[in-house]
């Protein structure tokens, strides 16, 4: 059964207002452009994003937060994000940061049915605040409970038709975890091949996950750049 769809619009079909959305990337690495974009373009609001950071520079999920339609952010790193500070400021947007190997952990035990589990990460900080916390063998834990979303956007290297998924390197990153944890994954990828073409040793996430799938040849990746070294 194939996947695939031929739009951008039937990609986020019965995607509405008030999602939870988990979308991939790192800074502007590997991040889901076309999708992103779209998520823009159907006007849909109020938006929970759950994702590393909020883009960055005016570009990726800054579009979102430049188009008002987020109403709240789960994420490990604000930086420069001039943005999400302003959002921040202003309480026009609901920002929750936590450690980044917490985010992660909370994702996994999201996709794999995890209700919550404790991590010494934050004992004795304000990232304990609020929550339960043990001790065992006499140190302190946090408890923290597991992270799901409707929806997850992620970019792939390669694709097949029955959505099994091969990253490039560092891209990598969040996405095969975000696409465990959400009830919907919309995969954007580079190059489309078909079925059997990847390697089963190769596959980096199982088309089990995924529920649709976009061919998208060409992007902006504003940080990425081919070089080639000098002849000597």
């Amino acid at each position: 059964m194939s996947k695939v769809r031929q739009s951008i619009a039937a990609m986020l079909e019965g995607v509405g207002d008030g999602a939870r959305i988990m979308v991939g990337g790192f800074g502007l690495c590997g991040n889901p452009e076309a999708l992103i974009d779209g998520v823009v373009d159907a006007g849909i609001r109020e938006l929970t994003l759950i994702s590393n950071n909020a883009g960055n520079l005016g570009k990726g999920l800054a579009r979102w937060l430049q188009a008002g339609i987020v109403a709240k952010v789960l994420c490990t790193y604000v930086g420069n994000n001039e943005d999400l500070h302003r959002a921040m400021a202003d309480g026009s947007i609901e920002v929750t940061v936590m450690p980044q190997g917490t985010f992660v952990e909370r994702m996994r035990a999201g996709g794999a049915g995890i209700a919550a589990f404790y991590t010494p990460t934050g004992a004795g900080t304000v990232v304990a605040e609020g929550k339960e916390t043990r001790e065992f063998d006499g140190r302190s834990y946090v408890l923290e409970r597991a992270l799901t979303a409707d929806v997850a956007l992620i970019r792939a290297r390669q694709a097949d038709p029955f959505g099994n998924l091969r990253f490039y390197r560092t891209a990598r990153n969040f996405h095969p975890i975000m696409a465990t944890a959400a009830r919907l994954t919309l995969v954007e990828c580079d190059e489309l091949v078909e079925l059997g073409a990847i390697d089963p040793d190769d596959v980096h996430l199982p088309g089990a996950f995924v529920q649709r799938v976009i061919h998208v040849p060409e992007h902006e990746d504003v940080i990425e750049y081919r070089t080639v070294r000098p002849r000597p």
